[in-house]
């Protein structure tokens, strides 16, 4: 069984308010394309297909178009778990539609597939047996069925609403990574040497290397999941939430694909990639990363010799294709005129810092946007400015208004103190 592992697509992200949309329906081109290439039998997607519980309108139709492409009218298989960027109702809102093609979709961890009934024509993906949280796959044209584990995101409240029926009060407290353990366990049980026995979730592991564009699961580890509560009976692990491609143990086989865009300026210089895994009953598995094309790179540009050698390397093409963070090394304060000429000189600058040199002293001041801009903006816009460079996207009206009362109130509250 040939399996395509992909995660943490973020439909509906920005870049410091650029869009992304034409790059990400690139890669689900080039995902559609390496699937019929390289004649897959079953998708994996390990959670985050959103970058929020509310993305845009196109970005659902771009998860939809994706799922289409991908299920081959049916023939190949298709499993779909949310992150804990998703709303999981959002995530699974299409199941009863796409259970008909061979995709399942599932948003919590107690959600269970429906079992494929008469109605399923011959040729096509079939649920041949599945509960809370598992399911069996037959493929047409695989002689042996894949068993999967497929816990989508497993938060705190989630994850006692799962197990709450069938373990004890002593275990529902014990530590958050033994208690996946147990149930990866207890759900391991469906595995057989017959079949091809995959687990898939969306949570932090241990050992793994964050970026700054992945929101964060656990708070001071608690949510941290140690390798070892994996079943080793278990062929491969699919994971998400991680974005840099990346495996953090052999046996069993556990790998974070990575996200199929860079995210954040952090992974500049990262390579983007999906996971083929070949997968026989009995036998060893075989991997390969397939490096991905579509997104445009993230790179930084520090230009030490000043606006001079920015436009020098804008003349140049340099990075032509590229999203740029300019780090400008200017030895006295730039007039805001020409600051932002230099920030029109390519439309692929997304960040533009000035990094004020001091003398011979060495010492900088660092400062987005050009002299005295900062002061020229209201706490309010700030904030805006703040919220979207961190979210992706502007503040609603009631965020901003409820952000303003705060401000007013901490305001009067001052001048009474005084």
């Amino acid at each position: 069984m040939r399996i395509l592992h992909t995660a943490d697509w973020h439909f509906g992200r920005m870049l410091e308010g650029r869009d992304r949309r034409a790059e990400q329906a690139a890669f689900v081109d080039e995902l559609c394309r390496i699937a019929d290439e390289r004649q897959v039998d079953l998708v994996l997607v390990a959670g985050d297909v959103y970058d929020s519980f509310n993305p845009p309108a196109w970005a659902e139709e771009l998860y939809y178009h994706a799922l289409e492409r991908l299920s081959c009218q049916g023939k190949r298989g298709v499993v779909v778990i949310a992150g804990n960027h998703d709303q999981p109702e959002r995530v699974r809102a299409a199941a009863p539609l796409a259970e008909k093609h061979g995709i399942v979709l599932l948003g919590l961890p107690k959600e269970a597939p429906r079992i494929s009934g008469q109605d399923v024509p011959e040729g096509r993906v079939r649920v041949a047996a599945a509960g809370p949280s598992w399911l069996e796959l037959a493929v047409p044209g695989v002689d042996h069925h894949a068993v999967i584990l497929a816990l989508p995101y497993p938060s705190e409240a989630r994850l006692r609403e799962l197990l709450s029926e069938n373990f004890s009060p002593e275990q529902m407290q014990q530590a958050f990574s033994e208690r996946i353990g147990m149930l990866l366990a207890d759900l391991a049980r469906h595995f057989r040497a017959d079949t091809v026995n995959l687990v898939m979730s969306h949570l932090f592991v241990m050992g793994g290397a964050e970026s700054e564009s992945e929101r964060p699961i656990q708070i001071g580890g608690t949510y941290t999941v140690h390798p070892s509560a994996f079943p080793k009976t278990a062929d491969y692990v699919a994971l998400g939430h991680l974005h840099r491609p990346q495996l953090l143990g052999t046996e069993p086989r556990i790998r974070y694909s990575g996200s199929p865009l860079a995210y954040s300026f952090s992974e500049a210089g990262q390579s983007k990639a999906v996971v083929l895994v070949e997968i026989t009953p009995q036998s060893e598995v075989r991997e390969e990363l397939i490096y991905l094309q579509s997104g445009r790179p993230l790179v930084r540009w520090q230009a030490t010799g000043g606006a001079a050698e920015v436009e020098q390397w804008v003349a140049e093409g340099r990075d032509a294709g590229c999203w740029i963070d300019l780090e400008l090394h200017v030895p006295d304060v730039i007039d805001p005129a020409e600051f932002q000429r230099l920030r029109k000189l390519s439309d692929n600058f997304v960040k533009v810092q000035r990094v004020l040199v001091k003398g011979e002293s060495g010492g900088t001041e660092e400062a987005e946007g050009g002299s005295g801009e900062r002061e020229e903006l209201t706490a309010t816009q700030l904030f805006c400015r703040f919220y979207e460079r961190k979210r992706g996207a502007k503040p609603d009206d009631k965020l901003v208004q409820l952000f303003a009362r705060l401000m007013a109130a901490a305001g009067s509250r001052q001048g009474g103190d005084a």
